[in-house]
């Protein structure tokens, strides 16, 4: 039976969360981590999407992507496919690396918007995995902190919500959800 297609339309926003299969792990070391966001920048590059926040996690990983006019179901085949490709061949493996199919929310209101972001920003400090979301190294909390450059996120939208300052703004609505 064929598998009931995504909801989409150009402009959607989702959270998506794919998981490592039987729950491993999808990164093993930080080169992992960094080739899986040079796959996201790569295929941000080529697709147009927003990336609004992520956050790799050790079996899955956390994206909240806005689409601009190639669906969602095109942007994540890329991504995984090249992703579990790189694995695979570094580790000798073969078959599936990922759980099922990605899952994804549709994201239709602005306050689900921030939701979702601070969610996303707040799993490495739920999981017990460091004490401040400033402190993990593999989320793009640190992009709207202004600790990283060169970022791969679009942080526009999300700090627009936020009055000046806006990042300070932001750091603290991420924090008061601990």
């Amino acid at each position: 039976m064929a598998r009931k297609a995504r909801i989409w339309f150009p402009g959607a926003s989702y959270h998506i969360m794919c998981r490592g299969n039987h729950r491993h792990d999808i990164y093993r070391d930080d080169e992992d981590r960094q080739v899986y966001l040079t796959i996201l920048r790569e295929t941000k590059r080529v697709h147009g999407f927003y990336l609004h926040s992520y956050c790799l996690m050790s079996n899955h990983v956390h994206l909240q992507i806005e689409t601009v006019d190639i669906d969602i179901s095109t942007i994540m085949k890329r991504i995984s496919l090249l992703y579990t490709q790189f694995f695979n061949n570094k580790y000798n493996f073969v078959g599936h690396l990922f759980q099922d199919r990605f899952k994804s929310e549709l994201i239709e209101s602005d306050q689900y918007h921030l939701e979702i972001s601070r969610y996303i920003h707040l799993n490495p400090v739920r999981a017990n995995m460091t004490e401040l979301s400033i402190d993990y190294e593999w989320s793009s909390f640190r992009d709207y902190m202004g600790i990283r450059v060169n970022s791969i996120v679009n942080k526009e939208k999300t700090l627009g919500y936020f009055s000046e300052p806006r990042a300070e703004r932001y750091r603290m609505f991420v924090e008061g959800g601990k």
